[in-house]
Order: C-alpha cells, then sequence, then structure tokens
C-alpha cells in the first residue's frame, strides 16, 4: 500500500498540477468546513459502498450534496447497497476511516472498486481530496485529477445528482 508521500511523488511524476495543505485531522464534512477560505475549489465526501453481492464502490460527490443510497442503487444497478467495514477500507484501499478519497483507488490493485465521480466537479477548476491520511487536503486541477485516476485505476463513472435526486 503507498504512502501519502509516494502519492504526492506519482502526483509529481505524472505532472499533476497540485498543492498540498496539512493540517490537523478531519474526520467529516463538517470538520473540513473549518479550512474554507484557505482551500479554494470544490470540496468532498466520498463514500465507500459494499453491496449485496459483494461489489465495492466509491463515490466522490460535491460536499453539500444529499445522497439517497436508494437512488444511487437503482443509478448503479445495484441492489442493498450500505457503507463498507473499516476492514475492508484498509485492505483494498489501504487506508483508515476518515481519510476515503478517489486517490486510495492507487491501492486497489485488483481494481476492485467501481468509481463514480459527482458530474458537478466538472465545474470546477480544483478539486479537494486527501491524500491517504486525513491530515492533509490535495488541491488538484479537475482535469489531472481525472487524467491520474484513469492513468493508476480504471476510466471514471460519472453521477449527475441533478438527475438522481
Amino acid at each position: 500500500m503507498l504512502s501519502k508521500e509516494e502519492l504526492i511523488k506519482l502526483l509529481d511524476e505524472s505532472n499533476c498540477d497540485y498543492e498540498v495543505k496539512e493540517h490537523a485531522p478531519l474526520f467529516t464534512v463538517e470538520d473540513s468546513k473549518s479550512l474554507r477560505g484557505s482551500i479554494l475549489g470544490a470540496h468532498s465526501k466520498n463514500l465507500f459502498l459494499k453491496d449485496a453481492k459483494g461489489q465495492f464502490y466509491l463515490l466522490s460527490v460535491e460536499e453539500n450534496t444529499k445522497v439517497d443510497l436508494k437512488k444511487i442503487m437503482n443509478f448503479i444497478g445495484s441492489k442493498k447497497l450500505s457503507f463498507a467495514k473499516a476492514e475492508y477500507l484498509e485492505s483494498i484501499l489501504g487506508i483508515e476511516p476518515g481519510s476515503v478519497s478517489p486517490f486510495a483507488l492507487i491501492n486497489d490493485v485488483d481494481k476492485k472498486v467501481l468509481f463514480f465521480l459527482d458530474k458537478n466537479f466538472l465545474n470546477y477548476e480544483k478539486l479537494n481530496f486527501h491524500p491517504l491520511v486525513n491530515t492533509a487536503t490535495v488541491n488538484i486541477a479537475t482535469s489531472d485529477m481525472i487524467k491520474f485516476i484513469e492513468e493508476k485505476h480504471n476510466p471514471i463513472k460519472y453521477i449527475d445528482f441533478k438527475v438522481i435526486n
């Protein structure tokens, strides 16, 4: 499993436009709101989910988006969707609770996780995600984040919450 430092090295090697902001541990969207104004761009809420068939999903949505798991189940064609246990976070994504972000997909070597990105993020120049730990935030150009995830994992699937909700 890669560390934050190894992730940063990969971002450099991929010529990504990003900045890292170190901060106290953030576990929730409410915690992260204390940083508004010091970190520009779209802020995220990231959900690591598992369905009854054992399929894993990572959803990255704009922080204020209301997420109805029943509506998402229909959209992604899944049944009985629930939050994945912490043990799966560690074994598949190599992270601890509170550190969920698309960057953790680099640790999904078997590419078990289907990744859905909120289509609304495409309206922003910069996005913010934890770099495998919740004591820092990477502020990255949207196009670079998309390119990086697709190079290191799988093509991104987009979800339009304006249609779902």
